[in-house]
């Protein structure tokens, strides 16, 4: 069994971690760590477990484990790292950003670096919005085809952490949309660095504006360029990348966030349009945008199946 610890697990990213590992089967959870909910069962908080575990929140963290998961605010993650001597023989997964730039972590997007992953010690785990946009062009990239690229992109309230906010508020969010970080996203950073990982030569801008939906969970985004393939050899392409990823399925006919969400699928649908390439890229943003991508790093890091706890069922209505 695999012996891991949770730190932060009283948030979003951190629940979704607990509903998965307590049902893997090679996993243990050795401790659910929270400095706000000290000696409360995990369940007080998340409280669609209770009868599936009676583990309690701690405010104490121990490396007697074999992986540990990072599940903290941003900042929070380095400061961690900086203030404890995790032993070399601990794997760490973050959740975070801070270290999704590093050279110290793998970036942990298996469908770009899974032969990395297997062998990482230390993995970053990226982004939400990073992870819908490069499944949504990496074979772009890997062609040598990506162009200057603009997208759209729209996320669910959760994608903004537990911690309410104005722009989360159940009056303000309810039947509203809104735009925020037009093309400052602070995911662009790791999506470039990836793209160029891939076709070292792209140096345009990714010019990407997301929005805050009026739901609670999933990410849906669409991309275009120009693009000089027709429209079935760029489907083609596009399923010969992903064949091998249990977790990328190229659509033939349109795709829907209900589709993916509560499970670790992205869903991909192509279109073409004039000379302009359309990719639309649907995924869960707690799943396979967090956590759901973070256990399936876990599951290659540790030599399991990719897909081992993660046959989800979608919620479809």
């Amino acid at each position: 069994m695999i012996r891991v610890g949770i730190v932060g697990a009283a948030g979003y990213t951190g629940g979704e971690l607990l509903r998965l590992l307590i049902h893997h089967p090679e996993v243990e959870v050795s401790f659910a760590h929270s400095r706000s909910q000290v000696g409360l069962p995990i369940h007080s908080v998340h409280t669609d477990l209770l009868g599936d575990s009676e583990l309690s929140f701690t405010d104490q963290v121990h490396f007697d484990i074999d992986l540990l998961f990072l599940c903290m605010g941003h900042g929070a993650s380095s400061e961690f790292m900086k203030e404890n001597q995790v032993p070399d023989t601990v794997k760490i997964i973050d959740l975070s950003h801070d270290f999704r730039m590093s050279n110290e972590a793998v970036y942990g997007l298996p469908e770009l670096n899974r032969d990395e992953i297997k062998n990482a010690r230390f993995l970053a785990n990226p982004g939400c919005f990073a992870t819908a946009i490069q499944l949504a062009v990496l074979p772009l990239a890997y062609n040598g085809m990506l162009r200057e690229v603009h997208l759209s992109g729209m996320t669910g309230s959760t994608g903004a952490g537990v911690q309410p906010s104005a722009s989360t508020h159940f009056s303000w969010r309810d039947s509203n949309v809104s735009a925020y970080k037009a093309f400052t996203h602070q995911h662009m950073e790791e999506t470039g660095k990836s793209l160029q990982q891939l076709q070292p030569w792209f140096d345009k801008p990714i010019n990407f504006v997301p929005y805050r939906g009026n739901f609670t969970r999933g990410i849906f985004v669409t991309a275009y360029q120009h693009c000089e393939w027709p429209l079935e050899e760029a489907i083609q392409v596009y399923k010969e990348y992903y064949e091998d990823h249990p977790f990328t399925w190229v659509s033939d006919v349109a795709i829907d966030v209900k589709q993916v969400v509560n499970t670790n699928k992205c869903v991909l649908h192509l279109e073409k349009h004039g000379s302009y390439l359309v990719i639309h890229s649907a995924i869960d943003n707690l799943l396979k945008g967090a956590s759901g991508q973070a256990v399936q790093n876990m599951n290659l890091m540790f030599g399991l199946s990719e897909k081992l706890g993660l046959n989800l069922k979608p919620s479809a209505f």
